[in-house]
């Protein structure tokens, strides 16, 4: 996970221009910020506005169940003074003969129905079944009770109305309007029977018209206790079960809300419950919610955009501010990295961060031309100095030339271990001299350590035991000048501690995880702890101590590299000397 983020997102973030950075920082942090809050604006909105719909929705249904109890109480009253009306009752209950005394029914009843229509200009017509067979039937007041009417639907109804008002709805047809139908049984305390039944036929337009002012963009529908369609905009579904259309069945509760489809579409429905049992259900499609919800965000989008687009022009003209000024702080350091440490006639670059950082670095650039003038001055001075040292020293040639006749004496006056001294001493001096080289090949420091040890071997001969185990495959690798000598000539000078038993010592070289580690181990007397720490130490006068090799290796190599000492008294001392595998 560390690989895929430094790879594919860190290190392409880094190497884009400041300008760059500036845009996608200001993408990440503007943009996609801005559409998240137009997408929870536009869910906040759709979910307000639903609720303060299903508020007016419930408010408008509430209205509408209101004034339908008002208009259906009208109704009621108006049939209970006509069922309540002794004289009609006995009217419609008397024997008639062939005499024209019928004639006294058919005036009152016009006129009682004719008064009522008068007074109610909702209803379309007003009329009684009368199943008396001896009262003649002018079928406009008074209706016969036929087999076809005792089929019909409102007929099953009222037989089972114990009483009741029932309420009816006929869809429209080719022929006749849609009708909204009232009836009810006539009957009273004298009659324990049925004696006619009354009707009243009010068009459903004028129930609709007591919601339709209050539909406002939606579908509101009146049904009745079982669902059926009383009252709706569209004719045709009236008498039909809403629930189904829906598939949708309403809750026990007198009031609600739920989701459903309607017409194919996602929509809002809210009902709320009559006294007799009906419900008014408003129904409104989501698509209606959601366009006022998607006319505020594309509002807020618009304004948005508005925003960021001043935003670019600012980030565009800051970034470019600051994209100038740091091009120019480069082409300085180009200069200075070619060497060129004239002064330039910039402009000026402000006093902000930038602005101060230019500055440093005009005045670095002039200080360090001027500690480059006055190093270069100096130098020369100690070139100088070198000169005449060199000058005022032995000719190394002239050293080897006087070594070599000393030899040459030793050898005419057959003197060898002099010549032995002598040859030993020109070689040792050879290499440590190497031209003023500080680095020399395994290979050569071996050399140099052999001749210094040849010369030790005549000089403590007896007491000296010197032996080799170096591995041929580092000898081609690189070490510092002088790396195992001076061990071995500590080794000499402190390790000698008894004159009867020589003083043995092993110089061991091979590879041990990937580095090369040199080693001068000897048995002699070996040192105390603070004998080591003294050791170690670098004092002047003391020659090339083990400090001194230390940190010579360290500076060259590195600081994994260097000299490790351990010794114990009375048992010896190992000196390693760990290098890495670098050939000249």
């Amino acid at each position: 996970m560390r690989h895929f983020y430094k790879k594919y997102i860190y290190m392409p973030f880094i190497d884009l221009s400041f300008r760059s950075k500036l845009f996608l920082v200001f993408v990440l942090v503007t943009i996609i910020p801005m559409m998240l809050f137009v997408y929870f604006s536009f869910e906040l909105t759709k979910s307000k506005l639903t609720d303060q719909i299903y508020i007016n929705m419930m408010n408008s249904t509430a209205q509408i169940n209101k004034n339908l109890e008002n208009k259906l109480d009208s109704y009621e009253h108006i049939s209970a003074s006509i069922y309540l009306d002794n004289r009609l009752a006995t009217y419609l209950t008397s024997e008639y003969q062939d005499d024209p005394s019928y004639l006294d029914v058919y005036q009152y009843i016009g006129n009682r129905i004719d008064t009522v229509m008068a007074a109610y200009p909702d209803f379309g017509s007003v009329f009684i079944y009368s199943d008396n067979p001896s009262l003649p039937k002018d079928n406009y007041y008074i209706k016969p009770v036929t087999p076809e009417v005792k089929e019909t639907e409102l007929y099953k109804q009222l037989m089972q109305s114990h009483g009741n008002i029932i309420h009816l709805s006929s869809p429209q047809s080719q022929d006749n309007p849609a009708m909204f139908t009232l009836a009810r049984l006539l009957n009273n305390n004298r009659n324990q029977y049925p004696y006619g039944i009354l009707v009243f036929e009010i068009s459903e337009s004028v129930i609709y018209s007591l919601m339709e002012k209050e539909a406002g963009g939606k579908d509101i529908f009146i049904v009745n206790d079982k669902g059926l369609i009383l009252s709706a905009a569209d004719k045709q579904l009236l008498n039909t079960s809403l629930p189904e259309m829906l598939d949708q069945n309403f809750d026990e509760l007198p009031s609600g809300r739920f989701d459903t489809t309607y017409k194919g579409e996602k929509a809002f429905a809210v009902y709320n419950t009559l006294t007799n049992g009906w419900k008014t259900v408003s129904i409104f499609p989501y698509d209606s919610i959601i366009q006022d919800a998607k006319s505020l965000s594309e509002l807020i989008i618009k304004i948005s955009l508005g925003f960021i687009v001043v935003a670019l022009l600012l980030i565009y003209i800051t970034a470019s501010m600051f994209s100038k000024r740091i091009r120019m702080l480069i082409r300085m350091i180009r200069r200075l990295e070619r060497g060129d440490f004239n002064p330039t006639n910039d402009e000026y670059l402000g006093n902000d961060e930038i602005g101060q950082l230019h500055f440093a670095f005009k005045q670095m650039t002039t200080r360090l031309k001027s500690l480059i003038t006055e190093v270069y001055q100096k130098e020369l001075q100690n070139k100088e100095a070198e000169l005449d040292l060199l000058q005022a020293q032995i000719n190394p040639h002239f050293l080897y030339n006087t070594l070599g006749t000393i030899s040459s004496l030793a050898l005419k006056h057959q003197d060898t271990r002099i010549q032995d001294l002598v040859l030993h001493l020109a070689k040792f001096y050879r290499i440590s001299l190497n031209k003023g080289k500080s680095i020399l090949t395994i290979n050569e420091e071996l050399k140099l350590t052999q001749s210094y040890n040849a010369i030790q071997l005549i000089r403590f001969k007896g007491q000296l035991n010197i032996t080799y185990n170096i591995d041929e495959a580092i000898l081609p690798y690189s070490t510092v000048k002088l790396a195992l000598q001076p061990f071995v000539e500590n080794a000499v000078l402190h390790a000698v501690w008894n004159q009867e038993s020589p003083l043995n010592i092993h110089i061991k070289g091979a590879v041990e995880d990937s580095d090369i580690i040199l080693s001068v181990i000897d048995d002699g007397m070996g040192m105390s702890r603070e004998t080591l720490h003294t050791l170690l130490d670098d004092k002047p006068g003391r020659g090339y101590g083990i400090s001194n090799v230390d940190r010579r290796i360290k500076l060259r190599f590195g600081e994994n590299y260097g000299v490790t000492v351990f010794s114990r008294l009375g048992i010896g001392t190992t000196v390693q000397i760990r290098l890495p595998q670098k050939e000249m």
